[in-house]
Parts: C-alpha cells; sequence; structure tokens
C-alpha cells in the first residue's frame, strides 16, 4: 500500500508552531534593518556633499507577501462588489427610466383616445342633429323656433335704395344673400348689392312695340324668379313674355312665349332648373331651362292666377284671385288639391315649409294653411286694420316667410310691414313688431340667412292703378334683423 507523502508548508508549520508571532519578530527586524540602511545613506550624504546612490533591495518575507496578497484580493474583490452593485443600480434605474416612459406612452394614448372618442361623440351630435333637422325638412314639418329670440328692429337702421321711377312690383333674393334683384312698372330691372346698397347692373325698359329689338322688356315686369344654384335669372312681364338671363353678368339667354296673357308669377323648385310660371290667363306652364324647353300646361283657376310658389318637391302651389281658391299641383302625380276658405280675392301666397303656407287677400285676412287640411288652420282678420276715412280694410299686398321657422310677415299700404309668429303647429298668430314704411309693399322676402327682409314699395298697388299714395317712394328698403343668442 502506498503512502502519499504531504509536505507542510511553512505557514501550517507557522500556525502549529505560533508561527504568527516569529513572523511578526522577522517584521520587527526587517524594520529595523531598512531604518539603519536609510541612516547609512543619510550620513554618507552629508559626508560626501552630495547624495549617493544606494541600490538597496528589501526583499519582503514570506508572510509579508502573504499579507499584501491578501489585501490585493480584498481590494480586488471590494472593487468588483462595488462594481456589481454599481451595475446593479445602473441597471435598476434604466429598468425604471423604460417603465416609466412606458406609463407615459400609455397615458398619451389614453388622452388621444378619449379625445377622439369625444370628438366623435360630438360629430356624432353634429351629424344627426343635422341629419334630423334634413328629414323634418323633407318631410315639410320643421319649425325652427326663432320668433321670441327677434330684437326690436330700430328706425336707424333701415336702407332706403332707390332707382326705379315707378313702384317696385317684384324682388328676389340670391340664394347666397349678396344680391337683390328688383322689378318694375317702369320696364327695368335692377340688380343691387345688399351689403353696399349700389346698383350692380340696369337692364333699362324699352318703348312699346319694340320686344324684338329691345334687350329687355317694354312692359310692367311683374314677377322675378332665380334658380337655388344661381345660373338663371327669369323674369315675367305684362307683355305675355319671360326672359331667361344670367345672374352674374346680367345677359340675355332665352326668351320664352306661350302665355296669352300677363306672365304674374315664376318660381324655381329648389335644386332644379324646373320653371314654374303663373299667368292671368288662368294657367301654369312648366318649362326645363337645361333644354330651354317647354314641358306642359296646367288648367284649373277660373280667374288670373296672381302669385305661385315652390320648394323641393315637385309641385307648385298658385293663388287664384278672384276665384277664391289655393291650389297645389301635383306635377307627377297630373293632379292638383284645392283649398277653399276666403270669400275675397286672394293676391299672394307662400310656402312656409312643404306642410304649411301663408296667404293674404284683399279683405285684410292673413292665413295660415296646412296641407292636409282644405281649411286654414289659422286666420286673423283684418290684420293691417282698415281705413279711418270709409272702414275699408287695408288689403294685403304681400306676405313672405323665413322658410321653417316661426316667423312670416305681411304688407298693405297702411304704411306698416308686420312681423308675425306662428304659434304651436302654426294654430294661430301674434304680432312680433311693425316697421313703419309708407306707399304699398307689393314684394316682400326674408334672406335665407334671416339676417334682412327686403320690401319692394310703390305708390300704386303692383296689378293695378286703383289709387295712388303720392308721399310714398318708388323704392327697396332693407329691413336689417337680429336674434337673441
Amino acid at each position: 500500500m502506498s503512502k502519499f507523502f504531504i509536505r507542510e508548508t511553512r505557514s501550517k508549520q507557522n500556525a502549529r508552531t505560533g508561527g504568527k508571532y516569529k513572523g511578526n519578530q522577522k517584521l520587527i527586524k526587517g524594520k529595523k534593518r531598512k531604518k539603519e540602511n536609510e541612516d547609512l545613506s543619510l550620513n554618507s550624504v552629508k559626508k560626501g556633499g552630495k547624495k549617493a546612490s544606494l541600490d538597496v533591495e528589501d526583499i519582503p518575507s514570506d508572510d509579508e507577501e502573504r499579507m499584501f496578497e491578501v489585501d490585493r484580493t480584498s481590494e480586488l474583490e471590494h472593487k468588483k462588489k462595488d462594481a456589481a452593485s454599481s451595475s446593479e443600480d445602473d441597471e435598476e434605474t434604466q429598468q425604471e427610466k423604460r417603465l416609466r416612459l412606458a406609463k407615459k406612452y400609455l397615458e398619451e394614448i389614453e388622452k388621444e383616445e378619449q379625445h377622439r372618442r369625444e370628438t366623435e361623440e360630438i360629430d356624432k351630435d353634429i351629424i344627426s342633429h343635422r341629419l334630423k333637422q334634413d328629414a323634418l325638412e323633407q318631410a315639410g314639418v320643421l319649425q325652427k323656433k326663432l320668433a321670441d329670440k327677434l330684437e326690436t328692429v330700430t328706425l336707424d337702421d333701415l336702407r332706403v335704395l332707390r332707382g326705379h321711377q315707378l313702384p317696385v312690383t317684384c324682388l328676389v333674393i340670391s340664394p347666397d344673400s349678396q344680391y337683390i334683384y328688383t322689378g318694375s312698372k317702369d320696364c327695368s330691372v335692377i340688380k343691387w348689392n345688399i351689403i353696399t346698397g349700389k346698383k350692380v347692373k340696369v337692364i333699362p325698359g324699352g318703348r312699346k312695340g319694340t320686344d324684338d329689338r329691345h334687350n329687355g322688356h317694354t312692359s310692367h315686369v311683374l314677377c322675378l324668379a332665380i334658380s337655388s344654384d344661381t345660373k338663371f335669372l327669369a323674369s315675367g312681364c305684362q307683355n305675355k313674355i319671360i326672359h331667361i338671363w344670367n345672374p352674374d353678368t346680367m345677359e340675355l339667354i332665352h326668351t320664352f312665349k306661350g302665355h296669352r296673357d300677363a306672365v304674374s308669377g315664376l318660381t324655381f323648385r329648389k335644386g332644379s332648373h324646373q320653371l314654374f310660371s303663373g299667368s292671368r290667363d288662368r294657367s301654369v306652364k312648366v318649362w326645363n331651362l337645361d333644354e330651354m324647353a317647354y314641358v306642359e300646361t296646367l288648367f284649373g283657376h277660373q280667374d288670373g292666377i296672381t302669385a305661385i310658389d315652390s320648394l323641393t318637391r315637385e309641385r307648385a302651389i298658385t293663388s287664384g284671385g278672384r276665384d277664391s281658391t289655393i291650389r297645389i299641383w301635383k306635377i307627377v302625380e297630373e293632379s292638383q288639391l284645392v283649398f277653399q276658405g276666403h270669400s275675397a280675392s286672394i293676391d299672394c301666397v307662400q310656402l312656409i315649409n312643404e306642410q304649411h303656407f301663408v296667404s293674404g287677400t284683399d279683405d285684410g285676412t292673413l292665413s295660415v294653411w296646412g296641407v292636409l287640411k282644405k281649411k286654414p288652420v289659422t286666420s286673423v282678420q283684418l290684420a293691417h286694420g282698415h281705413a279711418p276715412e270709409n272702414q275699408l280694410p287695408f288689403w294685403i299686398c304681400s306676405v313672405a316667410s323665413l322658410q321653417n321657422t316661426d316667423i312670416v310677415a305681411s304688407g298693405s299700404h297702411d304704411g306698416e310691414v308686420r312681423i308675425w309668429k306662428c304659434g304651436e303647429d302654426f294654430r294661430n298668430f301674434t304680432l312680433l313688431g311693425t316697421v313703419p314704411i309708407k306707399g304699398f309693399i307689393n314684394a316682400l322676402q326674408f334672406t335665407k340667412d334671416g339676417k334682412h327682409l327686403v320690401a319692394g314699395v310703390g305708390q300704386e298697388h303692383r296689378l293695378g292703378r286703383w289709387w295712388r299714395i303720392k308721399e310714398a317712394r318708388n323704392s327697396i328698403v332693407i329691413i336689417p334683423l337680429s336674434f337673441k343668442t
């Protein structure tokens, strides 16, 4: 059996024999020897006057080496621990930073999503409100409540524009509420800028009998109409002629002939180039301006037609004067609805929406109708009073409605334009206020934006010369309207 002989190291021998004490003694002796060498070198420098170079090599003992190695090891371990701890701190800081950035990014995304949802909800509300309004408008039952918000009109704000030599008989306002077109008994047509109040273009009237040579009308202009896209302007006169104009340049495009008496009313179907004309020959004619062609003639009234109007649906409404009827012409169905409720001449009519309309008569009655009833929904007798000298009622010469709202206006020759509020479901009338204007109010129309009411004023009634108000001015009056927010 072999034996392994293991030589013990000196460190083990010292540990067994108390080597710690001997090592300390050797360390003390080494230090003493080092001090003696230093003293020797100092002495040699003092003797020779200069420092002598001494190659003294200090050889440490095994214990000293071991101590130095232990010190270096501990120092390296401390450095490693410090490095490890610092790296751990750096790693933790990076993790915290990434976590913080991630949280911040998530918060931003949440904010964006919340803002987008809120915006979508707002947009949905706006869109749904708009769709609801359009649906109600198409159905003809929309009634915006604006009458209670209307503020008082001050006389200082009225603007009077003069340009016609004879009474203004008709007017129409462009859909963008920028221009007014007026016709007169002086046979002229004038285009006005509603903002500046200046004349933009004048088409003068011609002498009687010069129809073939004159670029315009040669008899009383009784009616005007403009298409909803402002592409065509139509004017009708007492001489049975309908002229079609370019509203921008006021150049003559075409002339229609076919009526047997004066053309007393014109209207475009909204959103189309379909033109309806009414005449004293008791007929309604339909024209297609895309083809510049005549379409058909409708008969039914027993007296001359005094006014005509239409909206989006393919139908027109007319007032029949002395036959005391109002008729709605359904073009597609080739039928008509007859409304009877007045005993006097119905001189004016206008649609409020597709289901309601307002009319005025020469006995002073102002009425609102519904298309489902043959009688008026509500009426006001002597809406403009009566003349004090003979107690005769003031005729209602014109009516206007701010479409799809509860506001209507009426004009007579009593010296006032009256503005009315239609109650809930158009079941009653309430007078909101009056605007003093002297003369016959032959035409009334609201701008589409509701900011103005424009009146065409004359010394005589637009359809005749029964009497004359000398102190009146042949002009148009622009009445500014403002509403509370």
